[in-house]
């Protein structure tokens, strides 16, 4: 074992150090989870109801009716606290119940050098240094403050089939899956290892309950809405803060209703209902609100259904989205072999809890008749770009989009229940007893979890899609990320998935690649036709005996859970069903990787407003977090921010360029005039100039990637002046001590230009620094725009509170509790 030597305890992560260890410990532990008698996952309806009674009678006025969504967060709200709520402008402090994440290596883990616990004493390993997730580490904790689980799905290349994709991921990525698997077993967190599934579905599978709350590092984590509860997308920095126990965030949202009649028939099917409310909404009509599912209509949908609709929340910008308790939530939950948690749910939504309050009144509402609703395809390049079946031909026709589909994919972490995969395999069995016993396209499938592959290769469901072309891909995200050895093409092309993101070049590399989202048995459908203009609820199709064969609706026989249950597959996949930490493991980090990386904490704020600092992007048009920190091959690089950042904003426009990821180097060198992004950021690093980036509306949509934050700021970026952004990722900017600015009128983002002729640009704040070092104050802030021998002044707005203020004055939000909790001085030994 390589030499030890002893920390400095001045240095800033010794500091954060005692921050976390004086929150611990003066505030206790909210939950010891391990020590619960009956199933540590029932929720506490008892104490859930009992803080909702004390913030109706202490922070709301009286008698008001609530919504769910308010029912639920107001239960999980820190006590002793009198404030009155008001919804979409104060901010809200919450006991998150669990906490879910990615199987990469967040970046929030490897922010600081991280110490090792051993016979009282803290090192730093030179040669084999020991590392674990922070919080816990930095918490004293024999475990997490509330139950955490790590899941391997998101480093799997979708390439040869199921097994051998799996097996060139572990060999791959051992480095990364030794790194989790060990952390997970010191600490205690439930472990799913490469081809246990994707995350999303595993949730809902076995930890997703009625009326809790949970934090994900992964936009889609609403997905666990389907079971009634409040699962929200967070970057790592948020995890971070709920798995030391410390109270989470957010700034209480708007609540957005939408009330479902009827009911789905014939060839419409829940991602319909999604893709239909994307259109309307667009990308950014969700941001700041939450989404409540209610009526009628939300009786009619089972589990899965309600799942795949929350999982699609993400795309209208929405915090997140749920329904009201339903017996198909208790089914499923029974189902799953959860009946402790059903029946707690069934006496607390006897009570009343687990739905909305009559007269409850919401911010804006919106009414969906599932009766009348048709299929609809989106895309592409955006997922609110939805068109009904009944005109997609016609419009695929008039914008020239290629009519072949070269590859069909069903799955995904918002397709891919025992019901999607049922739907689908009634399709392919028509097709193949009509003699159509191959599809025209390619045709690739994704099982959510090695429980719906065992299942549904158990009932029948994985033969009547393989029987006719399909192959079967591991259990995890795959080609919806990114992770997808497709031969390399940049000619224009067409793919059909049930996925639920199609932004450029996110799921092949390739940007001519036009990904078209619809449901699974509607991609199942037209993969053998093999045309973009075939409509399967009216086409016909010619059968090798020359007979004309028009597909039925998929519903006859399908169900939405197995009549014989669930089997869950491959035992060795899936964790204990409750993690004792084992402080004696030890997790060795190798200072050579390439692929973690130990980092120092970033710089505190000067204190004084930004002067002249290099404009690196003018951002035009649609940046998603993809454009800004690209997935793909560079997902192999979570854990090493130097090298993830190379990728930084390399898929953005630059509207001072016209080109996609081409900057100007202003800095006057040697060097050339021009580069890429990263390569010009790098330039400004090394000569210690700090930049900002203009952007355009709703910067940051799509992924909870934190590393989109992480990487700017890594690379000298202090500021970011945008149209308007996604909650996630302006939260993500704070969390990293990048100062998040909207233009007050979003057309003066066409008033920055670069003046060309080798002239000076630079943007400098005023302002500001009164509102960082006083929240309370009214000042103004703008901006001072020089471009050439000419300044113009723009006004602009700010969404800090005073707790993000305080991030943004240490240098991250990490930096920021360090300082709040120093003058305690535990001693550090």
């Amino acid at each position: 074992m390589a030499p030890c030597r002893m920390i400095n305890v001045r240095h800033p992560a010794c500091q954060y150090l005692r921050g976390i260890r004086a929150h611990a410990q003066s505030s206790g532990p909210r939950r010891n989870f391990a020590s619960i008698s009956h199933d540590p996952r029932v929720p506490d309806y008892s104490r859930l109801t009992a803080t909702l009674d004390e913030v109706r009678k202490t922070r709301l006025p009286a008698g008001r009716p609530l919504t769910l969504t308010e029912k639920i967060l107001y239960s999980h709200l820190e006590p002793n606290d009198d404030t009155a709520i008001v919804r979409g402008d104060s901010y809200l402090k919450l006991n998150v119940d669990r906490v879910a994440m990615q199987g990469i290596l967040t970046a929030a883990s490897a922010r600081f050098l991280v110490f090792s616990i051993a016979d009282g004493c803290s090192h730093f390993s030179d040669a084999s240094a020991q590392m674990a997730l922070l919080q816990f580490m930095l918490a004293r904790r024999a475990t997490t403050a509330v139950p955490s689980s790590i899941h391997c799905d998101h480093l799997i290349e979708a390439h040869l089939g199921a097994d051998e994709d799996v097996k060139s991921a572990t060999v791959t990525n051992k480095e990364i899956f030794d790194f989790l698997r060990t952390a997970a077993e010191k600490y205690g967190i439930s472990f799913w290892g490469p081809g246990s599934g994707i995350i999303h579905q595993i949730v809902l599978e076995n930890y997703a309950a009625p009326g809790s709350l949970m934090l994900g590092t992964d936009s889609h984590t609403p997905n666990a809405g389907g079971l009634g509860m409040l699962a929200i997308g967070v970057g790592g920095a948020d995890a971070v803060d709920a798995m030391a126990g410390i109270p989470w965030e957010l700034k209480a949202p708007k609540v957005m209703g939408v009330r479902l009649v009827g009911k789905l028939d014939g060839w419409t099917s829940p991602k319909d209902v999604i893709l239909k409310i994307a259109g309307q909404l667009t990308v950014r009509g969700g941001t700041n609100h939450i989404i409540e599912y209610s009526g009628p209509g939300a009786e009619t949908l089972s589990c899965t259904a309600m799942a795949t609709i929350c999982n699609m929340g993400a795309e209208v910008g929405a915090t997140t989205s749920t329904f009201p308790y339903s017996s198909a939530m208790s089914a499923y939950l029974r189902t799953t072999g959860r009946s402790s948690i059903a029946d707690a749910a069934d006496a607390a939504a006897r009570r009343g809890f687990l739905r909305a309050d009559h007269g409850a009144e919401y911010d804006e509402v919106i009414e969906l008749d599932l009766s009348t609703l048709e299929p609809h395809i989106s895309g592409p390049w955006s997922p609110d770009a939805a068109t009904p079946l009944s005109k997609f031909r016609d419009l695929a026709i008039q914008q020239g989009w290629p009519d072949k589909i070269e590859v069909g994919l069903i799955g995904s972490c918002t397709n891919s229940s025992y019901e999607d995969m049922s739907r689908a395999a009634a399709v392919a069995k028509e097709a193949f007893a009509n003699g159509l016993t191959e599809t025209k396209s390619s045709f690739l499938i994704t099982p959510g979890s090695e429980q719906i592959r065992a299942t549904i290769e158990r009932d029948g469901q994985t033969e009547a899609l393989s029987a006719v072309g399909g192959e079967v891909l591991a259990n995890a995200c795959g080609p919806c990320i990114g992770q997808w050895k497709r031969p390399a093409s940049k000619e224009p092309n067409a793919i059909l998935t049930s996925f639920n993101r199609n932004f450029r070049s996110r799921n092949d590399g390739n940007a001519n690649t036009m990904n078209f989202l619809a449901s699974p048995e509607i991609v199942t459908a037209m993969a053998f036709a093999g045309r973009l203009t075939f409509n399967p609820v009216t086409d016909h199709l010619i059968t090798p005996e020359g007979s004309r064969f028009r597909f039925s609706p998929p519903n006859k026989d399908v169900h939405a859970l197995p009549k014989l249950g669930f089997i869950p597959g491959r035992r060795n996949l899936a964790p204990p069903e409750q993690e004792e930490p084992n402080s004696s493991t030890e997790i060795v980090v190798s200072p050579s990787s390439t692929r973690l990386q130990l980092l120092d904490p970033f710089p505190a704020w000067t204190g004084q407003d930004f002067q002249d600092l290099k404009i690196l992007a003018k951002v035009e048009g649609k940046c998603t977090t993809d454009h800004i920190s690209a997935a793909g091959p560079w997902l192999a690089y979570k854990g090493h921010l130097d090298n993830i950042s190379s990728n930084t904003l390399i898929g953005a426009k630059n509207s001072f360029t016209g080109a996609v990821n081409l900057a100007l180097d202003d800095g006057r060198s040697e060097q050339s005039d021009q580069g890429t992004i990263p390569e010009v950021a790098r330039r400004y690093k090394a000569r210690s100039t700090k930049w900002c980036i203009i952007a355009d509306a709703n910067y940051g949509e799509g992924s909870a990637r934190e590393h989109a934050a992480l990487q700017p700021r890594h690379l000298g970026c202090v500021l970011v002046v945008a149209r308007s952004f996604a909650r996630i990722h302006e939260t993500n900017l704070k969390k990293q001590g990048i100062v998040p600015l909207t233009f007050r009128d979003p057309d003066d983002w066409n008033r920055i230009v670069h003046p060309g002729g080798g002239q000076a640009l630079s943007l400098s704040t005023r302002g500001l620094a009164d509102s960082l070092n006083d929240p309370t104050s009214s000042s103004d802030v703008e901006l001072l725009v020089t471009m050439g021998s000419r300044t113009v002044v723009i006004p602009v707005t700010h969404s800090l509170s005073s707790d993000q203020c305080g991030w943004i004055r240490a240098g991250s939000a990490l930096n920021a509790i360090a300082q709040a909790r120093a003058a305690s001085e535990l001693p550090v030994r």
